[in-house]
């Protein structure tokens, strides 16, 4: 009995002991990560439109044309089509600077077309020439302007992102018999050798600038000075037939992958950039597009490139995605995104400090398309996939909104441990070449704010895609992008009256 008694005593013992260890090293696993400070003076100012009138506007005439028949618009959007197509006509015939009046005809005339044609889809892919012969028209213009000016740069981001939100508006209107899922643009020549992908002809060295489905693709596309649509880009490769896509992702760093593998990793929109061959550097060479990214294959596939969260150009130990695609030209004299990106919102910068970011004049994935060295030679986009954009935009400016109202990142500070367990597992994962559940270079604090967003997101986004259609189910038709956002300002809004 009392060897029972004793066994039973050294026993207890040891349960209390190990329990008040585990509770130690519970309490010591709770003292959260050091963050980066997001820096202030910045350089920049976030773009703003200032025009809630002019979409409200805009959308009355859309409901108005909707009760009128297309046979009876039909004079009126002959007119302005045909009007749009001279005034990209006389940018091609002579320099012109950016103050210059025909710029403010160009961006009038599409935003008075888009009311008809949202009306009459048969319409849309007229309306899309149209748009893009500008697209072409104004970034040759570009060439001669100053790409340090903030004047330039709204003049571009007016007119280039303003089409693109006019098509989209569009073709969101359109059922999906007229809905183009696969826009040509501009067939730019190429020397390199080339496959064929989605109808789409992709040349080695081409660069693939696409949209994520994640709520953080979201915050790379509409977290900085000019908000755009995309958040990912990759440069190709292509030798026999074969395309290799080589890019820079959150959870594994720099990558080497099949164009299916690409492809299933889910995109909301893809974008193919490829370089004008009238560049001097391309005339004097015209395989240097395939030289950089074979150069860029052979590298990524020599040694382990983390990715970059604090987006600094300067170190290539790691690479964010925009870095792999500069790096690689840059090597061979050539320097893309003319004009640096901005991020100059407190708010938004003390979000993106919390994921490690420190540079916030960088090179963002939506700012590329602005550089006149590039053609846009197609886009594929999906219609529920280009809603789900939408939405998914209107959700995070919305909340982005409130980040500058002083709205912070949060996260459950009770499952911190958790997290150190869960990281301290990824980086003996990572150690070996395999991947753990919290990214390299991601501390477990970041990893857990990164999953309340995603939660939060998803709630918000849920109620703002019902709201849709139930707007949708009232008024005959989707909501434009100005109502997502109300709506997703008002789900904002009660989201966090519920949790507080």
């Amino acid at each position: 009995m009392h060897s029972l008694l004793f066994n039973y005593s050294r026993w207890g013992k040891y349960a209390i002991v190990t329990f008040s260890s585990l509770i130690v090293l519970y309490l010591c696993l709770l003292f959260p990560d050091s963050e980066v400070k997001s820096q202030s003076g910045f350089i920049g100012k976030p773009f703003l439109w200032n025009q809630d009138a002019k979409w409200e506007e805009i959308e009355s005439r859309f409901m108005e044309a909707r009760n009128i028949s297309c046979d009876s618009l039909e004079k009126s959007l002959q007119f302005r089509l045909k009007y749009g197509l001279q005034l990209n006509k006389l940018l091609s015939l002579r320099g012109y600077n950016i103050s210059d009046s025909i710029f403010n005809s160009i961006e009038e005339n599409i935003f008075s077309l888009s009311p008809m044609v949202g009306a009459c889809p048969d319409y849309v892919m007229d309306f899309v020439r149209m748009v893009v012969s500008m697209r072409d028209a104004v970034k040759y213009q570009s060439k001669r302007w100053n790409f340090d000016s903030v004047s330039t740069r709204i003049r571009l981001y007016r007119l280039l992102y303003g089409g693109r939100a006019a098509i989209e508006e569009v073709m969101l209107q359109a059922c999906r018999d007229t809905f183009p899922s696969t826009v040509l643009c501009r067939d730019e020549s190429s020397h390199t050798p080339s496959a064929n992908i989605l109808g789409v002809r992709i040349h080695s060295g081409d660069i693939l600038v696409s949209r994520g489905g994640a709520p953080t693709s979201a915050l790379i596309a509409r977290g900085n000075d000019y908000q755009g649509n995309f958040s990912h880009i990759a440069l190709a490769y292509v030798d026999s037939g074969n395309i290799n896509i080589i890019e820079s992702h959150i959870e594994k760093g720099v990558t080497v992958s099949s164009i299916d593998d690409y492809l299933r990793d889910k995109k909301l929109r893809v974008m193919v950039l490829r370089l004008h061959s009238n560049l001097p550097a391309l005339i004097n060479d015209p395989m240097l597009p395939h030289k950089a990214a074979s150069r860029m294959l052979e590298y990524a596939r020599f040694r382990h490139i983390p990715y970059d969260f604090s987006m600094d150009l300067l170190d290539t130990s790691k690479m964010f995605c925009s870095e792999v695609v500069s790096y690689a030209y840059r090597h061979y004299g050539m320097t893309l995104w003319r004009g640096i990106s901005t991020i100059s919102s407190a708010g938004t910068a003390s979000w993106l400090a919390a994921f490690g970011v420190e540079h916030f004049e960088t090179q963002e994935p939506s700012d590329l398309e602005y550089d006149p060295q590039l053609s846009v030679v197609a886009e594929w986009r999906d219609r529920e996939a280009l809603f789900k954009d939408h939405i998914d935009n209107a959700v995070i400016e919305a909340m982005l909104e409130g980040a500058e109202r002083g709205d912070q990142l949060s996260y459950d500070w009770y499952m911190l441990p958790i997290a150190r367990v869960l990281k301290m597992y990824s980086v003996l994962a990572n150690l070996f070449g395999g991947i753990g559940p919290i990214p390299e270079g991601m501390n477990a604090t970041a990893a857990l704010k990164n999953r309340n967003l995603t939660i939060c997101h998803a709630k918000i986004t849920t109620e703002v895609f019902n709201n849709a259609e139930i707007f949708q189910k009232r008024f005959g038709y989707v909501p434009p992008y100005w109502e997502l956002l109300k709506l997703a300002r008002q789900s904002v809004s009660r989201y966090h009256e519920s949790h507080n």
